[in-house]
Order: C-alpha cells, then structure tokens, then sequence
C-alpha cells in the first residue's frame, strides 16, 4: 500500500494552493458577501489548467484521475468552499458524457468544458424528486429526428450562469428504465432560469430553478447510443464524485482548524495564551484526529474511483467517504468557532462562513441519509463484510 503522492499529483496539488493563497484568500469574504460568481477564481483554474483535471486529455482535459481532482478541491476549499465547489462541478457536469458518450459527443461536450471555454451544469433534482431519483417528472418525448423536453428542475448548482447543461429526463413516461441524459445549451428557446436561490452559504455559486418548455434538442444531443441509461446514469456520475464532495469537507476543516489554532496562540486568558488550556487543546487534538481520519478516506475513495473496476460494488466506500468527511467538516467548524468563543461568531472571521458552508456538505450529492442507506444495504447484502 503506497502513501506517498506521485509527482503529478503533487504539481497538482501545488498548483491549487497557490492559486487558493493567491487569488482566493483575498477574496474569499467578498464573494461570500456580494454572492457574486468569481470569475476570476475561474480564470485562474482555466488558465491553470484545473478545470479538466478527470477529462480526457485528447479533448483538453489533464485526464489525471479524481485523486488529483480531490487535491485541488481540498487546498481551494480552505479558505473558499465555493471554489471547491466549481472545480468539482467541471466534472460533475461532464461525467456523465465521459462514462457513456460517443466519441464525438466527448469531443464536442467536454471539450469546451475543459478548456474552460464553457461553465456546466448537472440537471437531475426537481422540485418533487431529490434522492428518489426514479420519481423525475420531465420527460423528453421524440419528434422525428428531435427531442423535445419539458420539466422543471432545482436547486442547480452553477445552473443560472452554465453555458451547457446536462438534463435528465424519462422518455416513457414514468419508467425509471426510460431515465436518459441530454446535453442542452442555455441559449436553446424554450430554456429559461426562473429563479436564483438565497442560500445560506457557499454563495459564490449560485444555485437556482430551470425551466425547459418544450426544448427542441437534436437526437446527436441524446447522451450514449440510445435512450435508456436507466439510474446507472446518474448514479454512477454522482458515486464518481463523492470522495470529491468529501475533500471539499476535509479542506474546510483544514482551513478552520489553521484559523482557530493561529488565533488561540496569539489570545491570551488565564495569563498565557490558550493554547495551554488543556480544553482547548484536546478541542484541537480532536479535529486533527478527524480531519485525518476523513482525509484517508476521502484519498481511498478517490483513488477507488480512478481503477478500471470502478462501479456499483464500491459505492458503499464512497458513500463512507462522503459522509464521515461532510459530517466531521460541520463539527470541526463547530469548535473552531467554540475556540474563539464570541469573535468566532462575528463576521469580523471566516469561521461563520465556514460553518455556513459546511452545512451545505451534508446535503448535496446525496444526503448523509442515503449514503447510509446505501452503506447499510451492502452490510445486509453481504458486500460490505468483516469476516
């Protein structure tokens, strides 16, 4: 078993801290504050060459696995859970075409993506089906050589300013089986963002709710061969990025617990600093113990994704990932901002912001709820065992 980061992981993972020390450290509280996408948090991925690190190389992506994809996520994310977000989101919005695309559908989809020459978009929750994901109402019905797609779907991530979406929708009637993907431009008539949410946090990327009122899109725009991806097709996009949601937590909590420590060796009470509080210092031994318990998961996972035998059998692992590194975010958030007592509170420190966006962790990409749905069906099933 090897520990140790080859080395374009290592350039990878460089790459992303000084881009996170640089350009969004200085940044982080205004993007939060005027909740305005950063786009030169993205010019810097683009030009970095970040925003294609799980795409294939031959389309202008690095094609240097989700474990390079978790590096980068995780330095961003410390100071900016936003920017974790928008690196992963280059993926999320293009997995589904990479795992079952046509050649030239890769090319065409992901390339743009890639290159950062479009913002993407991963179109699967409506306004009456999240986790369940076989209860979708909107349908693609075909019309000659087009399918034309109406529905509704929320909460989007990205959606209000992505270039490119790709839109789940059934096309016969309420059969699950039926499930396909489609890739529609946001210029397509009938496409119309009807709302942007106010969120709690990670504000630098909004979230809103899409419109489709019979959206004409060619069958070339048909995700794959034929219709019919079933749940494999966004299941498996969603179990591929999971460890990368967990990174997202596992740098938050980096970031907080470097804040709150830097902090308690410059407050002084009890006449020295607080550091030698024996509470305060088992506060920090344990977010360390978390943190790192997290990170070898979320390192695991990622690193299970980027094997040739990658799929269902493995969920389980990624759903653990996934939760245990999105739930220890939210408690080491928590006690960073016990370590600074009323300060942590006030706004004046990124903490609040912090403990804002962890909370979002728990719910995106499948509540922690349905990860251990999926992690207690593999311990009954006897996928998961302990012999």
């Amino acid at each position: 078993m090897q520990f140790t980061l080859a080395e374009e992981h290592q350039l990878i993972q460089q790459t992303a801290r000084r881009i996170a020390q640089d350009v969004i450290a200085p940044r982080a509280a205004a993007v939060d504050a005027t909740a305005q996408y950063p786009e030169d948090y993205f010019r810097a991925f683009r030009d970095a060459g970040l925003l294609g690190i799980t795409l294939p190389r031959e389309v202008g992506g690095a094609d240097a696995g989700t474990l390079a994809l978790s590096l980068a996520v995780e330095e961003v994310a410390k100071y900016d859970c936003s920017a974790g977000l928008m690196l992963l989101l280059s993926s999320l919005s293009t997995h589904t075409i990479k795992f079952f695309g046509t050649e030239d559908q890769r090319r065409d989809f992901i390339g743009p993506i890639a290159r950062g020459e479009k913002k993407g978009a991963f179109c699967l929750t409506e306004p009456d089906a999240g986790s369940d994901v076989a209860a979708l109402r909107t349908r693609a019905v075909r019309d000659g050589d087009d399918y034309v797609i109406s529905g509704q779907k929320c909460y989007i991530s990205a959606g209000p300013i992505a270039d490119q979406l790709v839109v789940f929708a059934k096309t016969e009637g309420e059969n699950p089986r039926s499930l396909s993907a489609f890739v529609v431009d946001a210029d397509m008539p009938g496409f119309e963002v009807t709302s942007v949410d106010r969120k709690m946090g990670v504000r630098g990327v909004p979230t809103g709710v899409l419109s489709f009122d019979e959206v004409r899109v060619p069958r070339s725009r048909l995700v794959g061969e034929a219709e019919g991806l079933g749940m494999r097709g966004p299941l498996t996009t969603l179990n591929s990025l999971r460890p990368v949601v967990g990174a997202r937590g596992v740098g938050l909590a980096e970031g907080a617990l470097t804040y709150a420590l830097d902090y308690a060796r410059e407050r002084r009470a009890f006449g020295g600093p607080l550091t030698e509080l024996q509470a305060i210092q088992m506060k920090l031994a344990d977010m360390a113990i978390e943190i790192e318990a997290a990170r070898l998961l979320v390192y695991q996972g990622s690193w299970m994704v980027d094997q040739p035998d990658f799929g269902p059998s493995k969920a389980h692992y990624l759903s653990i990932a996934k939760a245990y590194a999105t739930e220890m975010a939210n408690r080491v958030a928590s006690e960073a901002i016990q370590i600074l007592g009323a300060q942590g509170y006030m706004m004046d420190h990124p903490l609040e912001r912090h403990y804002r966006d962890a909370r979002q962790l728990m719910i995106v990409e499948g509540t922690s709820e349905i990860q251990r749905v999926i992690i207690s069906r593999a311990l009954i099933d006897r996928n998961l065992v302990y012999p």
